[in-house]
């Protein structure tokens, strides 16, 4: 049986009036699982080669907030439901790391399903 879910690619915009960006992660949401993770993989050298003066620090702890909020450790998410922290972390925001637009496929496996995503969207082949 499968479940809609839903995903937005996390990208990550090192000069946000030259509009270059790069994907360094997918968050994935499956209301009908109780499933909501994010997984990042920054590409070091890719946003340097945007912006070689770019905040490496401030964008791993920004990706990495990410994460934390979908598994509620810290935040003012920590008491939101899954659906409410996803909606929140899919807000249109003009900021260096942000998510792109949301959109909705089948799964059965949303684990293997943002694995998928990862594979596809982010990794460089």
């Amino acid at each position: 049986m499968r479940d809609v879910y839903e995903y937005a690619v996390i990208r990550v915009i090192p000069r946000v009036e030259r509009g270059e960006l790069i994907n360094a992660g997918v968050l994935l949401y499956c209301q009908p699982r109780d499933y909501l993770c994010a997984r990042v993989e920054l590409d070091e050298a890719r946003l340097r080669a945007l912006d070689a003066h770019a905040d490496l620090d401030g964008v791993r702890h920004a990706l990495g907030a990410y994460q934390r909020s979908c598994l509620g450790e810290e935040g003012p998410l920590t008491e939101e439901s899954l659906g409410s922290r996803f909606r929140w972390l899919t807000a249109p925001r003009s900021t260096i790391v942000q998510t792109g637009p949301v959109h909705a496929g089948l799964t059965s496996d949303p684990e293997t399903e943002l694995e998928h995503l990862v594979t596809r969207l982010v990794r460089t082949l």
